[in-house]
């Protein structure tokens, strides 16, 4: 089984990152509150994954969209992601706008927040999105294409740990160890990245792949 699409989606998800938003957003919920948009959170995550890698592929060719440059466009997204997570941003936040001020406004109000802004943007946003539809493109098998499936159960199971554990791993690694894991992920995802943008350009040019 290749773990490459597990990794690269931990790296891009990376629920330790969005750790501290979920304590904000949550602040002053009960118990069960808190249990209930931990169970949310996780499910939407699994359920924007499973999409992507089941009809990923069909909205493309709906757009007539090639998979090559859906990779380069995609291996941009993940690169910009990885350049936030070396600042230390979540891959997926947008620090610039004022989308998280949003969010706590809806959790003010009493709006759910686990699909948002909690699962989009901040877990799966377009640079997780595209990952899925790209190593979906590769599975050659059915068992390739249910392996993204369970690793969209295993990013749901990651997601929900860290949630439940939210308080517990805020006072162990602080906000350092969070920034100094939050940064190694997003040197790792910055090699992916280029990765997948060399496949795509090579599959579009390929004289830049001729001896």
């Amino acid at each position: 089984m290749d773990l490459k699409p597990l990794i690269t989606l931990l790296a891009i998800v990376n629920p330790l990152a969005i750790v501290p938003f979920f304590i904000h957003y949550t602040e002053g919920f009960s118990p069960a509150q808190r249990r209930r948009t931990i169970q949310v959170a996780s499910m939407s995550v699994f359920c924007v994954i499973a999409a992507c890698a089941l009809l990923g592929l069909q909205i493309l060719d709906f757009f007539n969209i090639s998979l090559q440059s859906f990779q380069v466009g995609g291996g941009m997204l993940l690169l910009i992601s990885a350049m936030n997570m070396l600042g230390a941003q979540p891959a997926e936040a947008k620090p610039h706008t004022h989308e998280l001020e949003e969010g706590a406004e809806k959790a003010a109000a009493g709006s759910s927040i686990a699909v948002v802004p909690l699962t989009i943007p901040l877990l799966t946003g377009p640079a997780s999105m595209s990952t899925v539809v790209i190593y979906a493109d590769r599975a050659q098998t059915f068992w390739q294409h249910a392996s993204l499936l369970v690793y969209g159960v295993v990013i749901a199971a990651a997601t929900a740990v860290c949630f439940a554990l939210a308080d517990p791993i805020a006072r162990v690694l602080g906000k350092t160890g969070i920034n100094v894991m939050t940064r190694l992920m997003g040197l790792i995802l910055a090699a992916l990245a280029v990765e997948v943008m060399a496949d795509g350009l090579g599959k579009l040019f390929p004289v830049l792949v001729a001896r």
